[in-house]
């Protein structure tokens, strides 16, 4: 999942007929992946229906001296919980920790102390974090769709660049072209505050020109779909295998994107598209390090070692999760925890995978 190692492949890779014999089509198990990988795009957007225009999304409450309403806290709290999360896997994992004790150990301090020192670092981690928090989500959906593609038994470096790119259409074109567009480009306002009024001038002339921009991402990526599919119909005549999974996962997501990101048809777009990104990153954390926390907890003895462990798990990431969603803007140093959490978060997840592959 490595977003370095996909600079290099080209668009249109190498023949499929050496493809290896195909193995389980899960990643984990059928019902781990419907559950935790497959399903919850779909059980995402119901759940936005489900909350549409009732007391849960629309009643607002005093909380800490904020006003929220509880689809908010609910998404607050998923977002910030799984991005800590990724600790479990750098931190959590001696094997891995010991391989990259600065990254780890000293990065986050410096990050840290740059935005207690300076407002400029302030500003441009907030920003950074709201831009690679959506790189970073269509990654997911590229990871788990080149494994299920590599489990129909396919050459995993057959259709990796058309997948990237594919991945990266289906989530961020949505936000770019879609409803949401200025929910995410407003964090750009935060320059006024250093002075950086080219940056902060930018949401409105995107604004201004929304209709002209929504058409010219609407136009590329209808295009590009269309160059997806003639490219994967041309290596399947040479032998690449369709996986339904890949299929089944990559259409629901883009169905989710669309509907949540392009026209916030619920009015609930960042509480249905952080659910199921925050599902399934729990689902990965737990298949990668949930034995090796039983273990480290000495719970691996128990019965109900298991259960135990993974309320330790999600208690521990949704505490934090709440904490840092209640976290005023105005508190530098917790804004600047948070802030560090989230990137080291972003960072790490794009190299850990290449470490446990090699590892293992």
């Amino acid at each position: 999942m490595s977003a370095a190692a996909d600079q290099a492949a080209p668009l249109l890779e190498a023949p499929a007929e050496a493809a290896a014999p195909a193995r389980s089509p899960y990643l984990v198990g059928r019902r781990y992946d419907w559950a935790f990988f497959l399903l919850p795009p779909l059980v995402a957007l119901a759940l936005g229906l489900l909350i549409a225009g009732t007391p849960f999304s629309e009643e607002k409450f005093w909380l800490d001296g904020r006003k929220l309403t509880w689809a908010g806290l609910m998404s607050g709290t998923l977002t910030h919980a799984h991005l800590v999360a990724v600790l479990f896997r750098s931190h959590g994992n001696p094997e891995i920790l010991k391989r990259y004790p600065a990254r780890f150990l000293v990065a986050p301090l410096l990050l840290f102390a740059a935005m207690m020192a300076s407002m400029w670092a302030v500003v441009c981690v907030t920003v950074l974090v709201v831009f690679w928090d959506v790189y970073h989500s269509g990654l997911q959906t590229f990871g788990l769709a080149r494994i299920y593609d590599r489990n129909h038994g396919n050459d995993p470096t057959v259709g990796r660049r058309l997948d990237w790119w594919l991945s990266h259409v289906l989530y961020a074109g949505p936000i770019v072209g879609g409803a949401t567009m200025l929910a995410h480009f407003n964090s750009l306002e935060a320059f006024e505050d250093v002075g950086a009024t080219f940056f902060a001038a930018i949401p409105a002339h995107m604004k201004a020109h929304h209709r002209a921009i929504t058409l010219a991402v609407a136009g590329a990526g209808t295009l590009f779909l269309i160059y997806y599919v003639l490219a994967y119909r041309r290596l399947h005549r040479r032998g690449y295998r369709v996986s339904p999974h890949k299929v089944f996962l990559l259409a629901t997501t883009a169905l989710c994107s669309i509907v949540a990101w392009g026209f916030n048809t619920f009015g609930q777009a960042f509480l249905i598209m952080n659910f199921f990104h925050a599902v399934q990153y729990f689902g990965l954390v737990w298949w990668s390090e949930g034995k090796r926390l039983r273990r480290r907890l000495r719970l691996d003895g128990l019965r109900a070692g298991a259960p135990i462990t993974a309320a330790v798990f999600l208690g521990a990431a949704l505490a934090y999760g709440y904490w840092a969603e209640m976290v005023p803007s105005d508190e530098r140093a917790l804004w600047s925890i948070a802030q560090t959490v989230a990137l080291m978060h972003f960072w790490y997840d794009g190299f850990i995978w290449s470490v446990r592959k090699n590892q293992v």
